[in-house]
């Protein structure tokens, strides 16, 4: 017992010691900005601890909301109104907001997030992710809460965005102030 417990710490001092050196070559060579990108091996740390961060329960969990035309386009006027402004409306991420924070906006429609289970997607949405630019959005009972279902369906829909749907959510996303004002002078 004894030899396996002072294994178990060798290792956990090892682990310790070489996640030491790497941090501290990180912050050493970029410091803490947020416009250096991330090496692999954080990219796969920090997903597969996200991956533990969800409950199975939730994470298992299918979509109640049956898709249909109307779901689809209530979650993408939805999105172009409340997600877009860091997603952009293809979901690239490629916003100003979106590369100018770190970790980077998440590309919605690659493999790594299409591949998430809807459960996991749908706790995403509502609790946000702690450390990143992602807040949580829902409130109430998560059994009430359609509304994150359906951008989970949006969500899917991203790498499928037809041209005509593009410029619906053009017209839907928010005006920054000094352009309403311009209209309302006219």
């Amino acid at each position: 017992m004894l030899k396996i417990l002072l294994s178990l710490l060798a290792i956990v001092g090892v682990l310790a010691l070489g996640g030491t050196l790497w941090l501290g070559y990180g912050l050493y060579a970029s410091g803490f900005s947020a416009r250096v990108e991330p090496d692999p091996l954080e990219v796969t740390m920090v997903r597969q601890f996200r991956r533990f961060a969800i409950p199975k329960a939730i994470g298992n969990m299918p979509n109640p909301v049956p898709m249909s035309p109307a779901v689809l386009l209530e979650g993408l006027d939805h999105f172009a109104d409340h997600c877009a402004g860091c997603h952009a409306n293809d979901g690239s991420g490629e916003t100003q907001i979106g590369k100018d924070v770190y970790p980077r906006v998440p590309d919605l429609r690659r493999k790594e997030i299409q591949s998430m289970s809807d459960g996991e997607l749908f706790y995403i949405i509502r609790n946000g992710i702690r450390f990143t630019a992602m807040p949580a959005w829902a409130e109430g009972d998560i059994n009430k809460d359609t509304g994150s279902w359906k951008l989970v369906h949006f969500i899917r829909h991203l790498p499928r965005l037809t041209h005509e749907e593009l410029e619906r959510m053009e017209s839907l996303n928010p005006k920054p102030p000094h352009e309403g004002s311009e209209h309302h002078h006219h």
